[in-house]
């Protein structure tokens, strides 16, 4: 069992920026991807981004350029830096662990996901 504790939400006015943080515990695989998605009010969770093991990136359309995932290996930990934020990215953000190693935007492919956190952008 892995449990994925997130931190890092709240409020902020359209232009700012958060850092999202996820950390795993428990009985991880070896080999591991995380992700971040998100949910809105009345629509459904969707992909924002993700890292496989080896480090490679995946980014919905979105967010590209404006935020960034990274990894820590050694704490078993996600990060999601989010820049030039809009009213558009308010929701709750969850952070996924998936056993197989390349990043995915499959919601299905991951196996844990954590509590949720909130992330208002004000205009």
């Amino acid at each position: 069992q892995v449990r994925l504790v997130e931190s890092g939400g709240g409020l902020v006015q359209a232009g700012g920026s958060l850092r999202l943080s996820c950390a795993a515990s428990g009985r991880t695989s070896s080999t591991y991807a995380m992700g971040w998605f998100r949910q809105a009010p009345g629509k459904e969770r969707e992909f924002v981004a993700a890292i496989s093991w080896g480090g490679s990136t995946y980014y919905t359309d979105s967010v590209k350029g404006r935020f960034a995932i990274s990894r820590d290996n050694t704490r078993i930990t996600v990060f999601l830096q989010m820049s030039s934020l809009k009213p558009e990215d308010t929701a709750v953000y969850y952070c996924g662990f998936s056993n197989i190693a390349s990043a995915t935007n499959n919601a299905r492919l991951y196996n844990y996901w954590g509590q949720g956190t909130q992330v208002t952008v004000s205009s």
